[in-house]
């Protein structure tokens, strides 16, 4: 698990910070602000939604992270959460333990496991 691997799918270079401890870097999937419902009605920003669960890819994890790995999709709760900006890019900064569930290619193939650890 290195701490200083980037996720793929963005354009940046290496980021310019390495995590520490049992801290993950995630770039959240859905951007803030209005979304629209599976029926195509837009939802405001500012419409109050219940306490909801949210998917995001791992960027980097802090050296005794154990459990994800950088370009795992995890499952953490939006309202807990520290938000930081590394070269215009938000990124949300949490601990290992605030992390509900995660889904990875690698779990794919295990003859114990279902793909996802909730």
């Amino acid at each position: 698990m290195s701490a200083n691997s980037h996720d793929p799918s963005t354009t940046h270079d290496k980021l310019p910070i390495r995590m520490l401890h049992d801290r993950v870097l995630v770039r959240t999937d859905i951007p803030e602000g209005e979304r629209r419902s599976s029926g195509g009605i837009v939802i405001p920003a500012t419409a109050a939604v219940g306490r909801r669960l949210a998917w995001a890819g791992v960027v980097a994890v802090g050296q005794n992270v154990r459990t994800v790995e950088p370009g795992d999709r995890v499952l953490y709760d939006p309202e807990d959460r520290a938000e930081v900006e590394v070269r215009g890019v938000a990124y949300v900064l949490m601990r290992e333990r605030d992390l509900h569930a995660v889904a990875a290619d690698r779990f794919q193939g295990s003859e114990d496991s279902t793909g996802l650890y909730l």
